[in-house]
Formats: C-alpha cells, sequence, structure tokens
C-alpha cells in the first residue's frame, strides 16, 4: 500500500512540474502573440478610420508654383508630424517626382491647416489642409494635365490628375 501512495506522489509532482514547465514555456508565446494581434488591430483601425479627399488643385506651368486643397472625411486625427512625413508627388503626367516638405529647393512643398482655424497641431475630421507645392516636373503648356498623389505615413493615399494652368 505505501508503494502505492508513493508512485502516486511521484506520479503527481511529476505531473505538477511538467505542468509548470509547459507554462513557463507556452505562456510568453501566447502573451508575444497577443501583442502582435493588439498592435494589428490598432493599425487596421487607424487606417480604416483614416480618410481625406482632394477637393481642388490649380498650378501654374509657367511658374512652376501650386496649390491642392484636401478636407479630411475620416473620423481620425492626422497630426502635422505625419503630414510632414507623407510623400507628395507632382509633375506630368508620366513624369512627375517626389516633393521634399519644405527643402529649400526647387522641388517642394508645405502644409498649412486652413479653415476652421486650429486649435490643436492635428488636422481634424472636416478641417481643410492647404498645401502648396512649387514643382519643376509640371508641364509648362496651359491645358495640359498633370498628376498629384498625397502618402501617408499609414500608406493611405489619394491621387489625381489636374489641368495645368
Amino acid at each position: 500500500m505505501s508503494a502505492d501512495t508513493i508512485t502516486t506522489a511521484l506520479f503527481l509532482i511529476t505531473a505538477v512540474i511538467a505542468a509548470g514547465v509547459l507554462i513557463n514555456a507556452i505562456y510568453p508565446v501566447v502573451y508575444n502573440m497577443a501583442g502582435t494581434f493588439s498592435s494589428a488591430t490598432h493599425e487596421s483601425d487607424q487606417r480604416l478610420r483614416t480618410d481625406f479627399k482632394i477637393v481642388l488643385i490649380t498650378a501654374n506651368g509657367t511658374t512652376k508654383y501650386g496649390t491642392a486643397w484636401m478636407k479630411n472625411v475620416g473620423s481620425a486625427k492626422i497630426s502635422m508630424d505625419e503630414i510632414q512625413r507623407s510623400d507628395v508627388f507632382c509633375g506630368a503626367v508620366g513624369e512627375f517626382k517626389r516633393l521634399d516638405y519644405n527643402s529649400g529647393t526647387s522641388d517642394q512643398w508645405i502644409a498649412v491647416i486652413r479653415e476652421p482655424a486650429p486649435a490643436n497641431n492635428f488636422w481634424d475630421p472636416g478641417e481643410t489642409l492647404e498645401i502648396q507645392f512649387e514643382a519643376s516636373s509640371l508641364p509648362a503648356t496651359s491645358s495640359t494635365n498633370a498628376y498629384f498623389q498625397l502618402v501617408l505615413p499609414n500608406g493611405i493615399w489619394r491621387s489625381t490628375e489636374f489641368t495645368v494652368n
């Protein structure tokens, strides 16, 4: 009888130790997977809530200057830092270039939040963003189509073709 008790106790101790080892091996993996899923869910949520529309673009082919107005039609705020880290492409269709943010060169752009006047440093839903740009690749002749694209750091982008004046 005592041999059965000792054997049962040894099996029970072995089972408890094995369960502890298994939990210590699996718990970090499950914890990391939960963090990864949470991060992916947050990123997907931000992408779904981020949306904007290009309202109007005007540009002069002689001076190579233009202005684009965009409206935040999503439900997410977009910080000025994110706007400054965005990519702007502009120029003749098929010959456009990436413009640098406020670089002091001939191919540059700047952004200003317009209406309503921003109380914070975010492009809030319903607000208008004005992008002023200088693009050497704009076509010189009037009534020629040009291309404009804004790509936010999270990958959301909008593009359009417009006529140069």
